[in-house]
């Protein structure tokens, strides 16, 4: 029998464990059989999200869904070893679950690490098997790069919180049925404290969701407006006023699950796109063309070793380090390198296509989409910074609101 992780309490002393070469084996064959009947392993097209949270489902059913987490909250209850091969296996399919990267990447994590049993028993289980999306509210027009910048508030009001503000750029959030948000708590406090984090309901009276259109005809990002939202007590994620640390462990998850998206082995699915481009227009054998290719190859192997080695770290179960700055910055270069690429090589194909080819559209939204990479998830600019300071621990740079409260500061929106 496969061994699982049966008790919350023992999971932090068996999630290293390591696997036989036959329970190792046994466990591939499970997620091959389970890929087999779910997935689809070829062609361009996204599933839906119907077709995601179906498959979601049946991976829950199957204890795939949620490898590592713990059984009783709707996990699989297996080590991270299990949740390599998981990984691994996926890997050689369409991406099945792509509209759950934060949902699963960024807040399941932080409820695992950070909510209390019955947080954890009321919403990791239907996060886990797809049957609720969540989201991540961050950003505000005021606090972009600089989030303790934030100026939505929340108060308490005897047993519920009263949340006003405004975030933006919220991914998902009109498809999504709870969500993760930090507000200022405490103005009297510096701007690194007096942050906490909530569970919202985004159903609840008083949210207003806005869908930013895009180019494409998509409404991928939101506007997120709150008038006295209503918050159960109970809902506050984690220790009051300790929202930037909070904060900062979400966003560790986000860069790891943003720069290691789909990685369980060493792939190269940008190097794929345009070698299939290179073969469509005829420049296969241009010489300069291949050059391009071989650059694309080996940035793309350095950045899914760089992910497997942040995955990696993960097993002893802490939150990630600094060290998901660098696949998330990785990846950024690559997806900017591929656009120049793409748009030399397959000229206006890449920008527009014929409605009746799929694999054109697909290349488009990707070219799209490189546009997002250098900013989504922090900018570039924030991820040198993070990488200079935690990694290579260079000097940081002076700070001229250090000590001083954040109803004094002149920051955002905020002129006194």
């Amino acid at each position: 029998m496969i061994t699982r992780l049966m008790e919350d309490s023992t999971m932090s002393d068996t999630m290293t464990a390591t696997l036989s070469p036959e329970a190792a084996a046994e466990f591939r064959q499970k997620c091959v059989d389970f890929m087999d009947t779910y997935a689809v392993k070829t062609g361009n097209a996204i599933p839906s999200l119907d077709d995601q949270k179906a498959f979601l489902a049946a991976a829950a059913g199957a204890g795939l869904a949620g490898v590592p987490f713990p059984e009783q909250y709707g996990g699989g209850g297996y080590s991270l070893a299990h949740e390599k091969i998981w990984r691994e296996v996926k890997g050689n399919y369409r991406m099945m679950d792509s509209e759950f990267i934060i949902s699963h990447g960024m807040c399941l994590p932080m409820l695992n690490e950070y909510g209390t049993p019955e947080q954890k028993a009321a919403y990791m289980a239907d996060n886990i098997s797809g049957k609720t999306m969540w989201c991540q509210m961050f950003s505000e027009p005021g606090a972009g790069s600089d989030v303790a910048s934030l100026q939505s508030k929340c108060e308490l009001d005897g047993d519920e919180w009263i949340l006003n503000g405004q975030k933006v750029w919220t991914t998902l959030a009109h498809k999504s049925d709870y969500g993760v948000v930090v507000a200022r708590t405490d103005p009297e406090q510096v701007k690194h404290a007096g942050i906490s984090m909530f569970i919202l309901d985004m159903k609840a009276p008083g949210v207003e969701i806005r869908p930013i259109h895009q180019i494409d005809g998509g409404s991928h990002f939101n506007e997120v407006f709150f008038t006295d939202v209503r918050i159960p007590k109970d809902h506050l994620l984690g220790e009051y006023n300790a929202g930037w640390k909070l904060a900062t462990a979400m966003l560790m998850y986000e860069r790891v699950a943003i720069g290691s998206a789909g990685a369980g082995k060493i792939n190269q699915p940008t190097y794929k796109l345009l070698k299939s481009a290179a073969e469509e227009t005829g420049r296969i054998n241009d010489p300069v063309v291949r050059d391009q290719l071989m650059q694309i190859y080996s940035m793309e192997t350095t950045k899914a070793m760089v992910a497997m080695r942040n995955r990696a770290e993960q097993k002893a179960g802490k939150t990630p380090g600094p060290g998901g700055s660098l696949g998330k910055l990785f990846g950024s270069n690559i997806a900017w390198k591929m656009r120049e690429i793409a748009l030399e090589m397959a000229g206006p194909s890449s920008i527009a296509w014929d409605p009746s080819n799929a694999s054109g559209a697909e290349r488009q939204r990707i070219v799209l989409n490189s546009f997002q990479s250098s900013i989504a998830g922090g900018t570039d600019e924030i991820q040198r910074n993070i990488i200079g300071d935690r990694v290579l621990g260079l000097p940081r740079e002076p700070s001229v609101d250090k000590g001083v409260p954040f109803k004094d500061l002149k920051v955002g929106t905020q002129t006194g």
